[in-house]
């Protein structure tokens, strides 16, 4: 005879025992925070990169001021210097502008842009010195010349050329 009796159709139906069930909530419990710590390890993992593309931004951002800065700094060298006359600063060389007739600029200019004009192409340095009759041999004294050949071309009167000549613009 067994020492258990055999199992009577009302245990049978009975709940199962509290120690199954408080092991399978604890089982699920356990369970949701594996899930949990692998959803942390990998929103970990993407803070760090994210953390990293910001410190590439801050830096990139700090490179971009700095060549702002040093871009506004050279503008700023290289704007023309306004003369006095009468107490109010003008530029001896005008910048060109719709309505602006090369007469705005001063004699001396005149005579370079009709020169300039009148080649009817691109011009060189010492082709503009020997029509003003320059000592086109001596280098010296050309560079005052290219000098104002470029101050023109830097208003917008002239366009330079990557050989260095000069030709009028349209």
């Amino acid at each position: 005879m067994s020492r258990h009796p055999a199992a009577t159709p009302s245990q049978s139906m009975a709940p199962k025992s509290r120690p199954t069930i408080r092991r399978r909530r604890y089982e699920r419990v356990a369970a949701r925070r594996a899930e949990l710590d692998e959803e942390e390890k990998l929103l970990v993992e993407r803070l760090e990169k994210v953390r990293a593309e910001r410190e590439d931004l801050a830096a990139a951002m700090r490179v971009w001021e700095r060549m702002r800065a040093q871009l506004e700094a050279e503008q700023a060298a290289t704007q023309a210097v306004p003369a006095q006359v009468g107490g109010r600063g003008v530029l001896l060389v005008r910048h060109r502008e719709a309505g602006i007739a090369e007469d705005a600029l001063p004699p001396d200019y005149q005579q370079t842009m009709k020169i300039v004009r009148e080649a009817g192409g691109p011009v060189r340095v010492k082709d503009v010195g020997t029509a003003l009759g320059l000592e086109v041999e001596v280098k010296s004294r050309l560079e005052p010349l290219r000098g104002k050949l470029t101050k023109l071309s830097g208003r917008g009167w002239l366009r330079k050329l990557p050989d260095g000549r000069f030709q009028r613009m349209p």
